[in-house]
């Protein structure tokens, strides 16, 4: 049997190929930042881990126990928002959530996730389903925006950041003229954002119910509060005699100013890394602690998540999508 010119046999063959070739170079970016990177030896990180009791079963299952339910909030806002265009399965939100994540795992700003995700869904519903991969990535950086501001406030009004004004008043600028064509952009309805029309995702949203939107948004706020208090649990693991309060304004600005950053996501464990080196060190806790806790925190919510994932990946069966 042919299709498009190509035996079936044919299509199974490179669809197979290409399935393995998004595990395979998941698998080959993480290994080659976990070995080369230049600020963490992983032998010397390794034996870190070990030196401040890390492995003990009692922080392994605490620290799992907070990437599970991390994931599961992801899952279930996935779940709540897709319910809008068709009813799925929280185990279908989990292979849909955990699959992309794979896939996208080396792609820039994880622009790879949309289409990942609507891959799953028939093509008349592929839009809706990028339109609500968008506006669920919107809810969580607004939670990170929120409360990184309310950070950063606090960060310079407790602590010396040694900032250079001019350049701060210089950048402020450019923001305001960047808003001003922004504002203009909205107004001719030209404005894009991830190939969407802003009219187009006004319209959407304000079509979704607003019960849905709460959930999702209050989903947002859980999973933030959730990954920031096992950040300070590592803290806590190596020893840093911080508070919470105090603990937290640095780790809310820390979020926030990586998440600004556009990256390669697999490198996104080295811009949250300097972030944090930098925002750390002003509360006294030195260069190899703070890299350390941001490298696990990449391995626990990224890199297990995407090993699963990648099980997703491999069984992923499109001609069960495309007969739906």
């Amino acid at each position: 049997m042919y299709y498009g010119g190509l035996t079936y046999k044919t299509k199974q063959f490179f669809f197979v190929l290409i399935k393995l070739s998004i595990v395979i170079g998941a698998f080959y970016f993480i290994y080659k930042k976990l070995t080369t990177n230049e600020d963490l030896d992983l032998h010397e990180f390794l034996g870190f881990l070990n030196k401040n009791n890390v492995f003990s079963s009692k922080n392994i299952i605490f620290l799992l126990f907070l990437t599970t339910f991390n994931w599961f909030f992801e899952i279930l806002k996935w779940k709540t928002l897709v319910n809008y265009v068709e009813d799925i399965s929280l185990k279908n939100a989990l292979e849909q959530s955990l699959g992309a994540l794979t896939a996208s795992l080396f792609t820039p700003n994880r622009i790879g996730e949309y289409g990942a995700k609507a891959i799953y869904f028939r093509a008349t519903k592929r839009k809706q389903i990028m339109l609500l991969n968008l506006l669920s990535n919107m809810m969580q950086m607004a939670v990170t925006v929120l409360l990184g501001i309310i950070g950063l406030w606090l960060m310079h009004s407790k602590y010396d950041l040694n900032i250079n004004y001019y350049k701060v008043s210089r950048f402020l600028v450019l923001i305001v003229v960047v808003g001003i064509f922004t504002l203009f952009g909205l107004k001719q309805n030209k404005f894009k954002i991830k190939g969407f029309s802003i009219e187009k995702l006004k319209t959407f949203i304000n079509n979704l119910p607003k019960s849905t939107q709460v959930t999702a948004f209050g989903l947002s706020i859980g999973r933030y509060l959730i990954f920031s208090f096992q950040f300070y649990f590592l803290l806590q693991i190596f020893g840093v005699d911080v508070t919470y309060f105090n603990a937290m304004i640095v780790i809310t600005s820390m979020y926030l100013l990586a998440s600004i950053i556009p990256s390669i996501f697999i490198f996104d464990v080295v811009i949250k890394g300097s972030v944090a080196v930098y925002l750390f060190s002003i509360v006294g806790v030195n260069e190899f602690t703070a890299l350390s806790i941001v490298t696990i925190m990449w391995l626990l919510n990224f890199v297990l998540p995407s090993i699963f994932g990648s099980y997703y990946v491999l069984n992923f069966n499109f001609q069960k999508i495309t007969d739906h």
